[in-house]
């Protein structure tokens, strides 16, 4: 098991999703960035690093038939499980490292909401660019959620990555075009505030040379 992936699994077996700063009983923002987008019924939804985040529960409310969760911890996983209930047979569930994740389909929708900021080597950004450039259908959707250069430089013990908009959207400007740019401050349970920018891009037709 690597360093990584252990400091989590400790993290979901110890301690309860009200003693995680970003936990939100609803995800507003990701819910907008859906609606936003208008996306059907059908559209194949992943949440890299939903865990036992809330976003499913919402997105299975709203109808979607189509929902793939992916994170490191397994332990985060089955806590979703417990909580769904027989609504998780409808899920996807995914246990990877995200930058280890190879994906067999293309989707039309790829959220990220406080994972990728953990990725702090150029290495692993680049793994990752390179994963969402491959599973993000043409013309599909990318919604990606982080601290910015206002909010925490550490999160659960570990070192971060801050971004503006600026410089998230030159991270996916080969691949990506940006539609909407928003910055949030998050209230956590402990009644302080984190500083999020949400960016939304939309998946570039190749050019042919």
């Amino acid at each position: 098991m690597n360093q990584f992936k252990n400091h989590w699994e400790k993290i979901y077996e110890t301690k309860e999703e009200s003693d995680f700063s970003w936990f939100q009983p609803y995800p507003k923002t990701s819910i907008e960035f859906i609606n936003l987008f208008d996306l059907p019924k059908d559209a194949k939804i992943i949440d890299i690093g939903g865990g036992d985040s809330h976003l499913v529960d919402a997105l299975l409310e709203m109808g979607y038939s189509n929902i793939y969760v992916l994170d490191i911890s397994s332990k985060a996983i089955e806590r979703a499980k417990a909580r769904l209930g027989s609504k998780t047979e409808t899920v996807q569930w995914i246990v990877s490292d995200i930058t280890e994740f190879e994906p067999t389909i293309e989707f039309d929708f790829w959220h990220d909401r406080a994972a990728f900021h953990f990725l702090t080597s150029e290495v692993q950004i680049i793994q990752y660019l390179y994963i969402v450039s491959k599973a993000v259908k043409q013309n599909g959707h990318l919604v990606l959620g982080t601290f910015s250069e206002g909010g925490p430089a550490k999160c659960s013990g570990l070192e971060v990555r801050q971004y503006t908009e600026t410089s998230m959207s030159t991270l996916f400007k080969k691949d990506f075009k940006r539609v909407k740019c928003i910055q949030e401050n998050h209230s956590t349970p402990f009644n302080t505030l984190q500083n999020f920018v949400f960016c939304s891009f939309q998946k570039l037709t190749p050019t042919i040379l």
